[in-house]
């Protein structure tokens, strides 16, 4: 009966998906509202995870020959008139510094939207001959975006992220860069997060403001929709000769550089919660978990339990897991609707009889299944379980996913694909018009080319396709 009043706290997610992630981010203690309006603020659990996710990117960055800075807050406004179309992409967005000190400023300043300004600026002083080549820098940092509608972690006015720049002395180093960080992002998501993600090149309409081409990571959700989950954008040389971006080269000669940039942010929280979660609230991969195995004494007042329990949690502990022992006063019951709803990957339960027969019951919280294990051994059997728990929750995501990957032939086999809650796989002439129509009619957008698909006509006019485009509903 406990159980039950304890999920009723969560909207029911079949029904009011939308109120069953409020929810589930607010009751987990993930994440609270900020004072002002389109502000987050990230609870301990929530922070957590995201220094889990900035561990195992951050050891990804640096194995691939990059290194991290970080670059001011504040912009001068007059950095972002130097590049015309990212200037235009970014200016409903800029929250703008015009006092400090009690006074006006002689020039306004930028909440950092992105860095692209502040970075090229440094890298055009920097920057000397090709013998610094290629600059591979990344930075950890926050930035502010003044959103009209939020929701915590997907579309917040500040959000913490990273953002790769690199400079490069040709065309081809700078793509395979671009491509190199897409790929990077890919198996972090799949590995990680447990994440099947979508990865491939974006419409013009829906790259990156600046950009030559940006490709992007899309995941599906449980309720069908897709989240953009990272992007990775080949710049060319619009920025260098924006910001003077210059080397000496080999043969004596100035020349504009080539550059990139990739990032992703704490959105990737709010796609763990909607990729895997259930009625009962988070389900977490244990890579980023922030405890990966939640003791549960019972009987702890009985002889013998609580030695018992923390024996076992200094063995898993010896052995690398990240584990927590909940001593608290609460009940045994609660303490289970508790840590499902927390998305622990693994609980064991451990009382006086458990002992007795030198077993530990262990819960999976992916497959909500519960078995006896050995006492003996079982920091071994934990990281089994572990690795198996991580294993089958990207299978299992997987399986969902490509089960709701459709074809379409025109507007209608587009508008019933995504109402199903699916991606959909349609023709695309490369007309801007056709793709405004999709979205004006299905309230679809185009995600990324679905390479290697050979669509003949476009869904929308009937002419010769030129790609496949994979369509949905998006955050």
């Amino acid at each position: 009966m406990a159980k039950e009043s304890f999920v009723e706290q969560i909207a029911d997610i079949e029904k009011d998906f939308p109120q069953w992630y409020t929810d589930v981010v607010r009751k987990t203690q993930l994440v609270d509202y900020g004072p002002v309006k389109g502000t987050m603020v990230i609870r301990p659990y929530g922070y957590a995870i995201w220094e889990n996710i900035q561990r195992e990117l951050d050891a990804r960055f640096k194995a691939t020959g990059h290194k991290n800075a970080y670059f001011p807050l504040l912009i001068p406004m007059s950095y972002f008139t130097k590049e015309a179309e990212h200037v235009e992409g970014f200016a409903p967005e800029v929250a703008v510094v015009t006092h400090a000190g009690g006074e006006e400023l002689a020039e306004p300043l930028a909440v950092r939207p992105t860095s692209e300004t502040i970075i090229g600026t440094m890298y055009s002083k920097w920057l000397q001959s090709y013998r610094d080549l290629p600059i591979l820098i990344n930075q950890w940092a926050n930035v502010m975006r003044w959103e009209k509608t939020t929701r915590p972690f997907l579309r917040t006015s500040e959000f913490l992220w990273q953002e790769g720049h690199t400079v490069h002395a040709s065309a081809e180093e700078a793509m395979d860069e671009t491509m190199r960080m897409l790929g990077v992002y890919k198996e972090f998501a799949e590995n990680c997060l447990a994440i099947p993600v979508i990865t491939g090149r974006k419409t013009e309409k829906e790259k990156f403001a600046g950009a030559v081409a940006t490709f992007g990571m899309d995941a599906m959700m449980k309720d069908g929709k897709s989240l953009q989950a990272g992007t990775s954008h080949y710049f060319g040389q619009n920025f260098a000769k924006a910001f003077e971006i210059k080397f000496l080269d080999r043969d004596g000669a100035q020349k504009y550089a080539y550059t990139s940039s990739w990032g992703v942010s704490t959105r990737l929280i709010g796609a763990l919660i909607m990729a895997h979660g259930d009625e009962r609230g988070l389900v977490l991969p244990p890579k980023v978990a922030p405890e990966q195995v939640v003791i549960v004494p019972v009987a702890a007042k009985k002889g013998g339990v609580m030695e018992k329990c923390a024996e076992v949690r200094a063995s898993l502990e010896r052995a690398g897991v990240r584990v927590i022992l909940d001593d608290s006063d609460n009940s045994p019951g609660w303490k289970f609707n508790e840590w499902e709803m927390k998305g622990v990957p693994l609980r064991i339960d451990l009382g006086p009889r458990d002992i007795e027969e030198g077993k530990a019951m262990i819960f999976r919280r992916d497959t909500l299944s519960k078995e006896a294990y050995a006492l003996e051994g079982l920091a071994d059997t934990v990281s089994a379980l572990i690795e198996s728990v991580q294993k089958d929750m990207l299978e299992t995501a997987r399986a969902r996913r490509d089960e709701r990957i459709v074809y379409a032939d025109d507007m209608d086999g587009i508008l019933k694909g995504v109402e199903g809650g699916n991606f959909v796989k349609a023709g695309w002439c490369g007309c801007r018009a056709c793709e405004d129509k999709i979205k004006e009619k299905t309230a679809a957008t185009a995600r990324v080319y679905a390479e290697g698909e050979t669509s003949e006509v476009c869904a929308v006019c009937g002419k010769k396709a030129e790609h496949t485009v994979i369509f949905a509903r998006a955050y």
